[in-house]
């Protein structure tokens, strides 16, 4: 937070492209948006270096290193993209980062958004949140993993552990979007968790068409009865969500074991869909045989709710003996995860995670 090298950070979407630049206090300029070409591909560089060029101008500082996310496909640790979604120009293999070098001469660092917004929130979001309430609860139990989920036009992921970033061999870890939809097993989860899933849900529901359905915003309000709609096809609409978003953090719990960070637009409601959602992960699953069992061993608290705050601060925690001795052990047995949304916000936390990631490489060399 008090280190003053400043970062080009860039927001690309696909309508678009907004730069800025960052010190440890935030940005240090005023953003700069221009629209985004998103087809031809010497029209898309030549915007990313104007748009670089403008900031570079506005800084009060010389900047150190450019660090954003892009949209993927990509192998991100050498800057090549291969984008065939929302930013074909992209398609086929994109040197972008080494351009940016050469243009700029300045290391440049590229990764996929919900990867920066999982590293920003284990810097400074909840992460260090959830360790500092149990620091203060003199509990035993500190937190070292994170795994991010997006959800917005998509669902995204990002993993973080012992303060690294976790990327995977092919740039491809943490991919959540691409596990099996709790709700239609022949589809993916991302068809389930995004936006056009909650607009989708409610649409089916009332018996209107997909393009006159409410934004999960709208819908949001209609579920708590603060705007005209029906109320119950609302609450379903996130629900369904919710118990596609559940059962994906429950495959990925399993694995990764850690706290879980919600970001993304429709994080905002997490008050209608958070309870549904930990209902799913702590479900039963069955044995061949037709035995069940809990889904995941886990525990799963709401660490927007203050009383699951509680709970998950409070632990099981007791005192142990060392056998043969009389020292003692503070232990704490209870296996917990904690989930919550954004503490800094998921555009902040992008760029948290963009500003360290550069600054971290630069200092490792």
């Amino acid at each position: 937070m008090n280190d003053d090298r400043i970062v080009l950070t860039l927001d690309a979407g696909g309508t678009n492209f907004v730069f800025s630049a960052i010190d440890g206090g935030g940005e240090v300029v005023e953003p700069v948006r221009l629209p985004a070409e998103t087809k031809d591909l010497t029209k898309s560089l030549t915007t990313i270096v104007d748009g670089f060029t403008q900031v570079t101008q506005a800084s009060p500082r010389p900047p150190v290193a450019i660090s954003f996310a892009f949209p993927g496909p990509a192998d991100y640790p050498r800057g090549i993209i291969d984008n065939v979604g929302n930013l074909p120009a992209f398609a086929g293999g994109v040197a972008l980062g080494p351009y940016l070098e050469e243009q700029f001469r300045l290391p440049t660092y590229i990764n996929n958004d919900g990867d920066l917004f999982a590293y920003g929130e284990a810097i400074r979001g909840l992460l260090p949140a959830v360790n500092e309430m149990l620091e203060k609860a003199d509990s035993p139990k500190r937190y070292r993993t994170l795994f991010a989920v997006t959800l917005g036009t998509g669902l995204g992921g990002g993993l973080v552990h012992n303060g690294e970033l976790f990327i995977g061999d092919n740039s491809n870890a943490a991919e959540v979007w691409l596990l099996r939809n709790r709700l239609h097993p022949e589809c993916f989860a991302e068809e389930g968790a995004c936006i056009r899933a909650v607009r989708g849900s409610y649409a089916r529901i009332t018996g209107t068409s997909l393009s006159d359905a409410p934004t999960p915003q709208e819908i949001a309000s209609i579920a708590e009865g603060q705007s005209p709609g029906d109320k119950s096809a609302a609450i379903t609409s996130f629900t369904e969500m919710a118990q596609v978003v559940g059962d994906a953090l429950a495959n990925a719990m399993t694995l990764l074991d850690g706290l879980v960070v919600i970001g993304g637009g429709i994080a905002n409601a997490h008050h209608i869909f958070m309870q549904p959602l930990i209902d799913e992960m702590q479900g039963r699953i069955r044995t061949y045989d037709g035995r069940e069992m809990d889904r995941i061993v886990q525990k799963v608290f709401n660490l927007e709710c203050e009383e699951q705050t509680k709970s998950f601060v409070a632990g099981a925690n007791k005192t142990i003996t060392v056998p043969g001795s009389n020292r003692p052990l503070s232990y704490d047995p209870m296996k917990r995860i904690g989930i919550g949304v954004s503490r800094l916000g998921t555009s902040t936390a992008v760029s948290v995670g963009a500003h360290a990631f550069a600054l971290n490489a630069i200092d490792s060399q």
